[in-house]
């Protein structure tokens, strides 16, 4: 049964998606298919992520076409991280869905699209082509536009214009590197194109290339200067539809860049450089435009734009210590970002107001709620010991030895920049006192909730911040496994014969 392994997480979720299309009129149904097929996913995602730990990168060979002629699906240590980091996000987001999705939304395939989204991602990070990945990425893009657009308000339609005008060039922009780098080399095999790239003679075009491919995948990942589309969108849908936007699918953009640059496209200066720069002005002007925001969910939004370029320091850095503070900092800011926006929508429940100056009063009305929140606000903070202090100390460390002063400035601009804001949120969202609200604002739609609903509100932050706490206090885990992943993005000939070397076929 571990031949096919790689592939099982896609087919749970393809599986999913159509069954819950049989249930299409029956809210109730959905709602706990999708929750237990969320526990199946995990319990996959944990059986295949042992299974590459112990027995290292794992390939299947699609429709028995041994590679580079076929598809390959390749699950190495990185990419089964970010499987399992999925299905626990996943997870999260549908018990949160399945009380704060109103059924008129419900009713129209949010579960079965939510599922779909989830099966574009699985996919993105289990590939071992490049092709197939843009087939991935227009499933995510098509599933996650279907999602942003649910409900039809006029914020969102207008957000989800912005969203899928920029993605859609970015996929223009991906589709034709895709010919280009085919028309290099014949082949559009990961492994295989990092061998035949490196002989290219023709060291400019390489280059071309893989500025190419930047631009697609840094739009994706809203890296500075392609970021201005995400925090006109991010905002507009529910809250559940955020959070998995803001945990996941700016990271497939990242996951994107490091995975080709470490492997297809190295050993390159300017490139290198240029990512650095990037990824400097990132941290810059996202944290500078979450300063300035009066909406909570637009300030989560420009923090996530701010925290990619602490990702995408570590991969223009290129050292091995700096991959790993990059990796785990992409562990870390999936669970975090995924439950800020499941806390901006508790919050909106609690008010009827995402307005930073309408609120205040949270703690002395809901305390334990309010230390609840404490845990993903001050992790983002990156507060010792919390989960986001420990991969800050990797990249300063790395930005140190390579005398990177620009980089390490930066990253401390950043880090207090998050601070202060994070230190206004709760000064004027959680420990303010309370303001009258406009009695159209003060429906107060978590106090109408029955306890279970409550629970469906509530449980996914709770687990999400058990989770962020034991990435935090048990930090010693989560860097001995982002150093093996650092370990095996550097050392590329592992990738490239655990593909070649590979016996395994199957037709999935």
């Amino acid at each position: 049964m571990t031949n096919q392994l790689v592939i099982y997480p896609l087919l749970l979720q393809l599986f999913l998606s159509i069954f819950l299309m049989f249930a299409w009129r029956r809210i109730s149904w959905q709602r706990v298919i999708s929750i237990v097929g969320g526990f199946i996913n995990i319990a996959v995602s944990i059986w295949l992520f042992a299974f590459i730990w112990n027995e290292g990168t794992h390939t299947v060979q699609a429709g028995n076409w041994a590679a580079p002629f076929g598809i390959t699906f390749v699950a190495d240590i990185l990419s089964a991280t970010l499987v399992l980091l999925t299905a626990i996000s996943g997870l999260a987001v549908s018990v949160f869905s399945a009380s704060s999705i109103v059924a008129a939304r419900l009713k129209y395939g949010y579960f079965p699209i939510f599922h779909f989204l989830l099966l574009g991602l699985n996919g993105a990070f289990l590939t071992g082509d490049v092709f197939n990945l843009y087939v991935w990425f227009e499933i995510i893009i098509i599933s996650s536009f279907v999602l942003i657009t649910l409900g039809g308000e006029k914020a969102q339609l207008e957000g989800a214009v912005k969203y899928f005008t920029l993605n859609i060039l970015a996929s223009m922009i991906f589709l034709t590197a895709i010919a280009v780098l085919y028309g290099l080399t014949g082949s559009l095999n990961m492994a295989d194109l990092s061998i035949k790239v490196a002989a290219i003679e023709n060291r400019g075009l390489v280059e071309i290339t893989g500025i190419l491919f930047l631009i697609a995948f840094g739009i994706k990942a809203a890296v500075f200067p392609l970021y201005f589309w995400l925090p006109d969108s991010y905002h507009t849908p529910p809250s559940a539809v955020s959070a998995i936007f803001a945990g996941l699918l700016t990271k497939v953009g990242v996951y994107a860049l490091i995975r080709f640059f470490t492997l297809i496209f190295v050993d390159n200066t300017f490139l290198q450089d240029t990512i650095l720069v990037m990824a400097i002005l990132t941290l810059i002007s996202g944290g500078l435009g979450a300063l300035v925001q009066n909406n909570l969910r637009k300030v989560f939004s420009y923090l996530i734009i701010c925290h990619i370029g602490f990702m995408i320091i570590g991969l223009g850095l290129f050292t091995e210590m700096a991959i790993a503070g990059a990796i785990f900092y992409l562990i870390h800011d999936i669970v975090v970002k995924t439950n800020l926006f499941m806390v901006s929508g508790l919050i909106y429940r609690i008010t009827g107001t995402n307005s930073i100056r309408s609120l205040g009063g949270l703690y002395a009305q809901y305390p334990m709620l309010s230390l609840l929140v404490a845990i993903p606000l001050f992790s983002l903070v990156g507060i010792p010991p919390l989960s986001g202090f420990w991969p800050k100390i990797s990249l300063i460390t790395a930005a140190f030895e390579g005398e990177n002063w620009w980089v390490i400035g930066a990253i401390l601009f950043a880090s207090l920049i998050t601070l202060v804001i994070i230190a206004k949120v709760w000064a004027n969202v959680i420990w303010k006192e309370k303001l009258e609200l406009p009695e159209r604002l003060n429906f107060r739609y978590y106090e109408k909730l029955t306890n279970e609903g409550k629970m469906q509100l509530v449980a996914p932050i709770v687990f999400l911040s058990l989770v962020s706490l034991y990435i935090g206090f048990g930090a010693e885990h989560v860097q001995q496994l982002s150093s093996r992943v650092a370990t095996e993005l550097m050392d590329r000939q592992q990738y490239i014969e655990a593909v070649f070397k590979s016996s395994q076929t199957t037709k999935p």
